[in-house]
């Protein structure tokens, strides 16, 4: 479904397309940036992994368990989501906010 970027964003002013989160949440930024991180390191650690011939299922448990660690830096951003940004569109009257959540959870359960 695409957006028309003629329609402002209640919250913050923009185009649709440029919207900010609604939550200002320091502890969240900073558990997801933690999260991030760590899986960063993860990932950097598979592919040294690959580029030293471990053994493909040791490789393939590291890619599970940093796919599982960014499933739930998904599940807790999309928490604050729905507990902020999704409910203060629906207050005001922005319907479009459940076409667009659907979207994204169907995108993310693929």
């Amino acid at each position: 479904m695409e957006k028309d970027p003629n329609i402002r964003c209640h919250n913050c002013g923009m185009e649709t397309n440029q919207k900010n989160r609604a939550w200002n949440d320091e502890s969240t930024v900073k558990e997801l940036t933690v999260r991030l991180n760590r899986i960063e390191g993860q990932v950097r650690g598979i592919k040294r992994m690959i580029e030293e011939g471990v053994y493909c299922d040791d490789v393939l448990n590291q890619i599970a368990s940093a796919q599982s660690a960014l499933n739930g830096v998904a599940k807790l951003l999309l928490q604050k989501h729905m507990q902020s940004c999704v409910k203060e569109q629906l207050a005001s009257g922005d319907d479009q906010v459940i076409d667009e959540v659907l979207t994204t959870i169907f995108r993310m359960i693929r």
